[in-house]
């Protein structure tokens, strides 16, 4: 369960985007999607150029303009960095070339900045010869992200259930940590310091059987919710009848979404939401009527439609009839005055892989 190591120093890192929440399993269910992050690393010593933290990266993609290019800031390298340090190595390898390909959105709800925070420990893991395996590298990521639904789907894939472990005082202190001391932006000041490592074993995940059937169209809106602001509107406390709703269908949907064909009345029971969905509508104009205006009935081929993560996006599980739906649901945004672009993708089974170039 760990990356194989190399001596090459060409290398590729695909991190898949995911989805979480997937109607009912609020920080809880992640869905790993094939739409990919992707790193082209190269090493040369050879060459004489200085370089800050001995890397240089270059981006394409989603947000290129706004993207930041210094090591220490940029959210990938900066993870790269945190691990690295964490194991005495306190800057890259001499000459590290990381290209950044991005077709992920930022800020849309399809876990970019998960996808971001795997890579960049994987990064590391191999850029410094690590070794780790992938339960430790997972350790590494719930330090700095701590969402284990994008996380344990990107970096092992497929469909999955996760959980935070009960941990032990002294290890809630270390996760208690600010993100911004675990990623400590100092300039390229070293202080020489290690930062603090993870605890051992913080989340758990299994990963749930999907059936063949079922594909993903996304529809992807024109513009942002960042994640903080779509937490803030959610209520600190629930009555008891919604959250009994919500547990009635997170029990029954793992099933429902694994069974061979799938039952689209069983699955679209299963996928309504009353803890974050019915919140979030301040911040997606016209969500509750998009979510409520497909069925089965209306639309045959459909199982369920939710937010994909904080959303914007909406997410919508089908076995047919991907392009008739979609044209729906983009002529509902576009009534609120939303342009939308869409995607038909599939579960991303491998999760974070690396490619070695031969």
């Amino acid at each position: 369960h760990s990356f194989p190591t190399r001596r090459s120093s060409d290398l590729t890192v695909r991190a898949p985007c995911s989805s979480a929440n997937i109607g009912p399993g609020f920080d809880v269910i992640g869905l790993a999607l094939s739409m990919y992050l992707e790193l082209k690393v190269s090493v040369d010593p050879s060459e004489t150029t200085s370089l800050p933290l001995n890397c240089r990266i270059t981006y394409e993609g989603e947000g290129a303009p706004d993207v930041p290019l210094d090591p220490e800031v940029n959210l990938i390298t900066k993870v790269a960095l945190y691990v690295l340090r964490c194991h005495g190595q306190r800057v890259f390898p001499k000459n590290t070339h990381v290209h950044v390909i991005n077709p992920i959105p930022l800020g849309r709800g399809l876990g970019s900045s998960g996808s971001a925070v795997v890579s960049g420990v994987v990064l590391a893991n191999e850029a410094g010869k690590l070794g780790l395996s992938k339960a430790r590298i997972l350790d590494y990521c719930l330090m700095v992200e701590r969402h284990p639904d994008n996380i344990a789907a990107t970096l092992y894939g497929g469909f999955v259930g996760t959980y935070l472990n009960e941990l032990k005082p002294a290890d809630v202190a270390r996760l208690e940590i600010p993100v911004s001391e675990v990623l400590s932006n100092t300039g390229g000041v070293d202080t020489g310091l290690n930062p603090p490592e993870p605890p051992f074993n913080i989340g758990h995940f299994h990963k749930f059987k999907w059936a063949p059937e079922i594909r993903c169209i996304v529809v992807i809106p024109d513009f942002e919710v960042a994640t903080a602001k779509a937490r803030e509107v959610l209520p600190t406390s629930y009555t008891r009848p919604d959250i009994v709703f919500n547990l009635q269908r997170v029990a029954l949907l793992p099933t429902a979404l694994g069974e061979s064909p799938p039952d689209p009345e069983f699955i679209y029971l299963s996928m309504q939401d009353k803890i974050h969905q019915p919140y979030r509508k301040t911040l997606i104009p016209g969500l509750t009527e998009i979510l409520g205006s497909l069925s089965p009935k209306s639309h045959p081929g459909l199982l369920g439609t939710c937010l994909s993560g904080a959303g914007p996006t909406i997410m919508t599980l089908a076995t047919d009839n991907f392009e008739s739906i979609a044209d729906h649901l983009i002529t509902e945004f576009k009534k609120e005055g939303i342009t939308c672009a869409w995607k038909l993708l599939d579960p991303a089974q491998d999760g974070t892989t690396v490619i070695y170039d031969a």
